[in-house]
């Protein structure tokens, strides 16, 4: 199955060929958004993405040290809104699992790992956005346990 841990340096050529997928995915249902084959960061993004405390980065690995899955978060809190509280929220910036380990409940891992985590430092909630042209991502998110926040919508002119 894996062991989830925090991503290290040594986990970035991993990291970079699921940003891949997790872009293709995107791309094949909106091409008109979405650039392909590209990925969200670079290696030297990475590496200061990993060694920052606030944006925490989990990656799910087999017994090689090879990257099966991983899960971005963002630790973020609005202060002295005039509207919203104070609540502290964990976003899931990007969650992937390799498309040659899906259905062994890699996600399932990354997602839990998340949640004690989040419960851990304290977070109110756990945030995400799906797009509409992901269903898979949204049946896994509903069965973990997520409600939707509010929803975006568009026109295309």
């Amino acid at each position: 199955m894996g062991n989830v841990r925090r991503a290290e340096n040594k986990d970035i050529d991993g990291i970079l060929k699921l940003l891949v997928q997790v872009d293709m995915v995107h791309h094949i249902g909106r091409p008109d958004i979405f650039k392909g084959p590209v990925t969200k960061y670079n290696a030297e993004q990475l590496k200061e993405i990993i060694a920052d405390d606030s944006t925490p980065v989990f990656v799910c690995v087999d017994e090689d040290g090879s990257v099966l899955g991983h899960a971005f978060c963002i630790h973020q809190q609005v202060k002295n809104h005039n509207v919203l509280t104070d609540i502290r929220t964990l976003y899931i910036d990007d969650i992937c699992v390799d498309e040659n380990a899906r259905g062994k409940h890699v996600g399932t891992l990354l997602f839990e790992t998340v949640k004690q985590y989040a419960k851990e430092e304290g977070f109110y909630n756990i945030t995400l956005n799906v797009w509409s042209c992901n269903p898979g991502a949204m049946k896994f998110y509903e069965t973990m346990g997520l409600v939707p926040q509010k929803v975006g919508m568009e026109m295309i002119l």
